[in-house]
């Protein structure tokens, strides 16, 4: 897949997710087989960035792969700041998102709120592909709620205004993330527009992807929660699209080895304090599901020092034997 000068080796993104995807996360499933993963969200109003998470987002010149760079607003001249700021701090790629559903983005008529606003759609993406070098891409849903699924226009919009690619979420907004994610509107997307299609949602096996990409045509696949705990997915993935067999899952020597990476790298991006913090989720979702592991999540997250959490796994995995 081909994104202006950029060449994916693997049609395998990682999707933008707030407070999941920052560099520890995108560098690991990189590592583990994806072809590209997004930023997490950032606003494009100034005024919110002036806070320690946010710089650390901002940061991309020492990342890497192909850094993409997702930003978030409704303001077209604050987008096109945005946009700008961001590739002079490292980003090569710039994502728009109008596919998230959270109700704090969507009152401020950001996010997925502007798939009702076609005329603002196509002022957005055209500012911001005007204010940039680098390629502009473009995340959204099928549309605003099931009665109202016009995610072709706004693809055409897209395509219209210069968008090099677009990732297409099989939801409404309304929709949340309930229910089951329907391909058949991404599959109209891909045959009404010739730049390059993503697709997203509920993509969650191997099995999955390569129907998925057989359906919809799609010229990627976008994976989100799914790989939440579980990074190896993308490597799952791709061996599954190039062989037709599927892997054993890790062995548990392995897993083991990951989660103690992935968390001190978390300690050693953010700081033992914060790092402490942020890496409870991380260890509850590779631990979700795992009888034994609930106790021990429950105890983990009470831990505050980052060293006490690195030698609480150690133990938990020498317990397993």
């Amino acid at each position: 897949m081909q994104i202006g000068p950029h060449t994916l080796d693997t049609p395998l993104i990682v999707a933008p997710m707030a407070g999941v995807t920052d560099r520890p996360f995108r560098e690991l499933c990189l590592r583990l087989g994806a072809g590209m993963a997004v930023s997490e969200m950032l606003l494009a109003n100034p005024d919110v960035w002036d806070s320690q998470k946010t710089r650390m987002r901002m940061d991309h010149a020492a990342e890497g792969g192909i850094r993409s760079v997702q930003i978030a607003g409704a303001d077209p001249e604050m987008m096109a700041y945005a946009a700008r700021y961001n590739v002079e701090h490292g980003a090569q790629i710039v994502d728009i998102n109008m596919g998230c559903p959270a109700k704090k983005v969507n009152k401020k008529l950001a996010g997925s709120a502007l798939l009702r606003d076609p005329v603002q759609v196509r002022a957005i993406c055209r500012a911001v592909v005007d204010a940039v070098e680098v390629p502009v891409t473009l995340k959204i849903r099928t549309g605003w709620d099931p009665d109202n699924r016009n995610g072709v226009e706004i693809a055409r919009i897209a395509e219209d205004c210069g968008i090099k690619a677009l990732a297409v979420h099989g939801r409404t907004r309304a929709c949340l993330y309930k229910g089951e994610a329907e391909y058949d509107t991404i599959r109209a997307i891909k045959q009404a527009v010739s730049i390059p299609v993503v697709a997203n949602g509920d993509i969650n096996s191997p099995e999955k992807a390569r129907y998925v990409l057989d359906y919809t045509g799609a010229d990627a696949v976008m994976i989100g929660r799914a790989a939440q705990g579980r990074p190896w997915i993308f490597r799952e993935i791709r061996h599954y699209l190039a062989t037709g067999t599927l892997l054993p899952p890790p062995p548990r020597d392995e897993v083991r080895a990951l989660m103690l990476e992935h968390v001190a790298n978390l300690h050693r991006f953010y700081g033992d304090y914060l790092g402490a913090r942020i890496a409870r989720k991380h260890v509850g979702w590779y631990l979700d599901g795992d009888e034994t592991g609930r106790e021990f999540r429950r105890r983990f997250n009470g831990l505050e020092c980052a060293t006490a959490q690195l030698e609480a796994l150690e133990a938990y995995f020498d317990g397993l034997g």
